[in-house]
């Protein structure tokens, strides 16, 4: 019998330990997957990055290593009408680094994306049948949830708000990760713009279990085992653990990604829309200093990368997004499945008083 004091996660996705690796796009392959699996987490495998056959590979490969339940993450944003004058307005704004750079600002801008849930994603799932499906942004459209849950998925997504977390409820969630404004990446916001909306982690979560019947999942500025006990003590069934993963060496990371996270302050994180045109939170570096971590010029989501593509070849860490959460400093070097365990371990043997 599991020692956990609410083991509603647990028994609903079929894991050992309450501990989800969080699917950070870009970084996560099926290598961590396997790794937090196996350590009887569950392992997330994200979509948005990847193409259709890319996504193929990646899960053949973990049903081929695991056996464990495993989850597959997707974003269900809308793709944005095209605005070339927003676009030609945004790549003004750069131009001064083009010249700097050595760039060549006349050359047609690359084209950034995040790939949205759709008819060829559903038709993974109905493929590979993982145990969990997760997404960011909301919820896809009914007839597409409808095709995922008749494969015996369990369906999970992101809430930043109450209201968010009770939306996702009346459309079919079995459970909602509840997402402090603390978490690094993208902010899982979807009912509202308004980034003063966002709350901490700490006031979330209670208020989320309090206003949902489903089992809450608490994400954000969780990254030891004292994190682990105060998510379950606010109510939390389990936790979505995601910056301390990019410590592991499991974890695909820049070369300057993954000095920062190693080097700067903690105070170093902000909120920022400049990379993709969505707010995420990440490290400090140039582009967000002198421009300012938000603004109103950045295309939508998610174009704004493009224009940024040419830059990030010449300064990499001037450039590029640093994703990480505000806990990024409590990172330890260990692989994925000693994490997965170490924070499981911890967490409890804290919330047993051992």
């Amino acid at each position: 019998m599991s020692q956990w004091p609410d083991t509603r996660i647990l028994d609903l996705l079929g894991i050992e330990l309450p501990i989800i690796q969080g699917p950070m796009a870009g970084a996560t392959n099926s290598s961590m997957v396997i790794a937090a699996c196996n350590a009887g987490g569950l392992g997330s495998m994200p979509a948005a990055m990847l193409s259709i056959d890319q996504l193929r590979d990646e899960l053949t490969t973990i049903r081929q290593h695991t056996q464990r339940p495993i989850n597959v993450n997707f974003f269900c944003h809308q793709p944005p009408p095209v605005d070339e004058q927003r676009a030609r307005e945004w790549k003004n704004l750069l131009e001064p680094y083009y010249r700097e750079l050595g760039v060549d600002f006349d050359a047609p801008t690359p084209v950034s994306n995040r790939a949205p849930f759709d008819v060829a994603g559903c038709e993974v799932i109905e493929a590979f049948r993982p145990e969990v499906v997760s997404f960011h942004f909301g919820l896809p459209e009914k007839s597409l949830l409808d095709r995922v849950k008749a494969t015996g998925a369990k369906v999970l997504s992101s809430a930043t708000t109450v209201e968010e977390a009770i939306w996702l409820e009346e459309h079919g969630c079995d459970a909602i990760i509840a997402m402090g404004y603390e978490a690094g990446g993208h902010r899982g916001i979807f009912l509202s713009e308004d980034l003063s909306s966002q709350i901490g982690t700490f006031a979330l979560v209670p208020q989320v279990v309090d206003a949902v019947k489903v089992p809450v999942i608490a994400a954000g500025g969780i990254s030891d085992g004292r994190g682990v006990a105060a998510a379950f003590m606010l109510g939390a069934s389990a936790v979505q653990v995601g910056t301390a993963y990019l410590f592991t060496p499991q974890a695909k990371v820049s070369a300057s990604h993954h000095k920062a996270l190693r080097t700067a302050q903690a105070s170093q994180t902000a909120v920022t829309n400049l990379f993709t045109g969505r707010p995420a939170r990440g490290i400090l570096n140039r582009v967000m200093r002198e421009l300012g971590p938000i603004s109103d010029k950045a295309p939508a989501f998610p174009l704004a990368g493009g224009a940024l593509m040419p830059l990030r070849a010449k300064g990499e860490a001037d450039f590029s997004n640093l994703w990480a959460g505000q806990a990024f400093t409590l990172g330890v070097e260990m692989t994925s499945e000693e994490l997965t365990r170490r924070l499981a371990e911890d967490g409890l043997a804290r919330l047993t008083h051992r």
